[in-house]
This record gives C-alpha cells, structure tokens and sequence, in this order.
C-alpha cells in the first residue's frame, strides 16, 4: 500500500518547488571504514527549471542523480519529490515513483533491441491505465515531437546514434513525468548530433518541463538556464549559463 504523503517539517513546499533535498549524504563501506560520495549536499530544484549538475568523474555527481532518481538512498539527509519523503516509501512506490515522477535518460540509451521505436516509447505506459489505442496515440505523439514519426517501426540497430537517443528521450517524457533526468545525454554521440540533442531538450524546457541534467562538459551544461558543481561530494551553485 501506498503512504501517505509527508510534508517537510522546515520548508513549506509549494507548487512550484518540486524537489528538495537537506543535508543529503552517502557513505560507501571499504576496506579500511568507509568512503563519502555525497556530504551535506542541498538543492532545490523548481517546476519548469533547467539544470545542469556539472562536475568531473568521481566528484559524485552519478551518486547525486541515483538519488534524485530514487536509484539509491542517502546515508543521511531528507529528499522530497512532489511533496513525498522518499525515505518514507516502500519499494513498491518507489517503483511508481520511478515510473510516473522521474524519466530517465542515459548516455547508453538503453533501447531494447527487438522492439521498435514506437515499442520502445510505449514501455513506460505499460501499467498506466490507458487503453492500447491511447498507449499508441501517445507514444505516436511524442515521437513526433523529436522527429521521429518516419522511423515508428525501426529498430535501434537501424537508427543513428542521435536517433536512438531521441526515441529515449521520447520514451522518458511519455508518461508526462515530474523531473525528465538526463545522464549524460550527449557523451555517446559527435559534437554535432550532440548539440542537435541539446537543442531537442531546450525545446522541451521552454515547453514547461523541468530538466536535470548531469554531465562533466561545461559547454553542454550551457544550455541549461542554471548550473551547480560539484566536487568531492559537496555542491555549489555556479550561477546561471549563459547559452
């Protein structure tokens, strides 16, 4: 069964802030005690945002989006998503939470190869409570949107790189979800299709949608309307980019 939502005891959350997270940590077990991905980081995140997390490898920035994600759980720290305490759920919501709140992008895309584009965008609505015919109609919809309504009934294997990661993009935006997550979306793909991509999640932004995004380039973090660091597991704001 589901929870009841909590509300954060110190931080009136209204509509327009969507994600907060307080003194968030994460502490990885090793061989001689323990190692700190994550120390005392806290965001705010508001509806309609575009953000970039920027930050080299392993200054934590992965370990950040798995939580936001609700991949993982912090070690300590409170993280709110639409009002619930994540801590507070079950792994069964969190589930839902993944499904109907967060849509991910990755830099692999993670297409599956024997289903078509429009197969692949249909996935996330599998359990929503819409007939064959709306499953389809939505899925047609936003793979329009990309630009993709020719290559419905490709497979991956038949598409470019640039292709495939519009049908994820397609895919993570079907189910109409809070936060569209994105781990490094450009690393698999040339500096061209890459800023193409970029461009594709801009549009989405000034849609309305609200855009994590993760990646080591500033160039890429750009083109999002605000930008924090991170390093050694502490986060820093970085001001607003300048595209």
């Amino acid at each position: 069964m589901a929870r009841a939502k909590t509300q954060a005891p110190d931080l009136a959350l209204s509509d327009e802030i969507i994600l907060s997270m307080k003194e968030i940590s994460k502490d990885y077990p090793v061989a001689d005690g323990s190692f700190r991905a994550l120390n005392k980081v806290n965001l705010t995140v508001r509806r309609g945002e575009f953000l970039a997390i920027l930050g080299p490898s392993g200054s934590g920035k992965s370990t950040l989006m798995n939580i936001i994600g609700c991949l993982d759980t912090p070690t300590e720290g409170s993280y709110y998503l639409s009002g619930l305490h994540i801590a507070d759920q079950d792994e069964k919501t969190l589930a839902k939470i993944r499904n109907r709140e967060v849509g991910f992008v990755f830099q692999s895309f993670h297409l599956l190869q024997r289903q078509t584009a429009l197969e692949n965008v249909k996935l996330p609505l599998t359990y929503a409570n819409l007939s064959e015919r709306e499953q389809t109609e939505r899925a047609k919809r936003e793979l329009a949107r990309v630009g993709l309504s020719d290559k419905e009934e490709s497979y991956p294997n038949q598409l470019s790189g640039g292709q495939q990661q519009r049908v994820a993009i397609a895919r993570a935006i079907v189910n109409n979800p809070t936060i569209l997550l994105a781990d490094e979306p450009t690393g698999a793909l040339d500096q061209k299709t890459g800023l193409q991509v970029m461009e594709i999640f801009r549009e989405l932004n000034r849609d309305g949608r609200t855009i994590i995004m993760i990646t080591h380039d500033p160039h890429i973090a750009t083109f999002a309307g605000r930008v924090v660091r991170i390093l050694d597991g502490e986060l820093s704001e970085g001001g607003v980019a300048d595209a």
